[in-house]
């Protein structure tokens, strides 16, 4: 499966310049196409004939850059997953928080929930979309990976505690009612999964640091 091929936003460069502007001009048409016709038609439309149809980008650089219609259908979505990875804190609370309402915008967001539904609909029966689905679940997880090592090394965290559990119990919540139960949810239902985790996972004697607002002195306000 080549859905990582060149999906990190490489391309023709001049020395000192970074991408060449008509490449990355490109690449922008070719994913925002992309990104239209995944939903106004669904995954199959994400092709390199329709992409070059809509986008005005011939297929051989289509091609050059997304070797088949996976690659493409990757950086779609991992396009749209950058965009809503948050800068971190240091402070525990906040930085699941923000880890957990990027995910719940991904999840109302139409490019990339039709997208993942469609990846998980296919990863089954198609081996080009199983490795897809891997490469957008590493994409989308490292965040979180990287938050709940740092607090369980530091101690904040239970020592004993399953990193790959740990993702489980934030995210699955919110990919399950979404995807699942077809339900909408906001911000609030993204602080009780994150306080809900802390609650049972929280060291004895860390919720102040950790940013737990039950552990934050009482001010009157």
């Amino acid at each position: 499966m080549s859905a990582q091929a060149d999906t990190t936003g490489h391309g023709p460069r001049v020395p000192g310049r970074g991408m060449d502007p008509r490449a990355a001009r490109s690449r922008a048409s070719a994913l925002a196409a992309a990104q239209e016709l995944l939903v106004e038609q669904g995954w199959a439309a994400v092709t390199h004939v329709t992409v070059a149809a809509r986008s005005g980008v011939g297929r051989t650089t289509l091609y050059r850059h997304w070797p088949d219609a996976a690659a493409l259908l990757y950086e779609a979505i991992a396009q749209r997953i950058a965009s809503v990875r948050p800068a971190p804190t240091g402070v525990l609370r906040d930085d699941l928080i923000g880890q957990l309402d990027g995910l719940r915008e991904l999840l109302h967001d139409p490019v990339a929930e039709r997208g993942m539904r469609a990846v998980v609909e296919r990863a089954g029966v198609d081996p080009a979309f199983s490795g897809l689905k891997e490469a957008l679940y590493q994409a989308g997880s490292g965040g979180f990976r990287a938050i709940v090592g740092r607090a369980r090394d530091d101690g904040t965290l239970r020592p004993d505690l399953d990193v790959e559990l740990a993702i489980d119990q934030l995210a699955g919540p919110l990919i399950f009612r979404r995807l699942l139960a077809e339900r909408t949810f906001g911000p609030e239902y993204v602080r009780a999964v994150a306080d809900s985790f802390l609650a049972a996972n929280l060291t004895a004697g860390t919720a102040d640091t950790a940013g737990d607002p039950a552990a934050r002195p009482d001010t009157g306000a």
